[in-house]
């Protein structure tokens, strides 16, 4: 969304709408085989930690301790909600 510049740079904003697309696509296709509980923590964990992780790549974004801790949390609350079935 950044790249895109308040939606005034085509090819960013038409990426977002596709790759948008494409995760509840893949979102869907998951809730097939998965309880409703795993499938989205892994979703929007997931997401949360890949754009943390391009942010401070890509957009050389601040690496905090805190920041990272709250990565580790992100995955240890979504291994807590798989191992808890």
């Amino acid at each position: 969304m950044k790249l895109s510049q308040g939606f005034t740079k085509i090819v960013p904003s038409v990426l977002i709408f596709v790759f948008y697309g494409l995760c509840f696509t893949f979102l869907t296709f998951a809730l097939k085989r998965l309880e409703v509980s795993l499938a989205y923590s892994v979703w929007a964990g997931l997401g949360t930690i890949l754009i943390a992780i391009i942010g401070i790549i890509w957009f050389h974004e601040s690496a905090t301790l805190i920041k990272l801790l709250s990565i580790a949390f992100i995955i240890m609350g979504v291994i807590g909600i798989n191992a808890s079935k």
